[in-house]
């Protein structure tokens, strides 16, 4: 896969945790992911499209008017990406910052793992 598709790939990602439409976001995911696919962070786990849907609708209702970012450039070989995010509002200190890892099949995820690199104090 080519440096332009696995970024674009990733944006779909990023794309898919800020999506607050529901039948959007089921398309986001249907195009972004595998059926088989599984997320897993230190707090979330999500398999197939409809648990990895039901996370990110989580995911927002916990957390509305947060917005997730791609803060670096997608590196890859083979099937495996790598790339770091943040999640915060607008204008302000991210409250979250985090690493993801994915597998990547038929052009599509098939895994990610995720990693927060730091976690603001309440």
């Amino acid at each position: 896969m080519t440096a332009d598709v696995n970024t674009d790939l990733v944006n779909r990602y990023i794309e898919m945790w800020n999506e607050t439409n529901a039948p959007s976001r089921r398309a986001l995911i249907a195009r972004t992911w595998t059926e088989d696919a599984a997320y897993a962070d230190p707090m979330l786990k999500g398999d197939g499209p409809a648990g990895i849907d039901a996370m990110v609708a989580g995911v927002q209702e916990k957390y509305p008017g947060l917005r997730f970012r791609l803060t670096s450039a997608v590196e890859a070989h083979n099937d495996r990406l790598r790339f770091t995010w943040e999640l915060g509002a607008e204008g302000t200190a991210p409250l979250v910052k985090g690493t993801d890892f994915g597998v990547v099949a038929g052009g599509r995820l098939k895994a990610i793992t995720g990693f927060f690199d730091h976690v603001a104090q309440a």
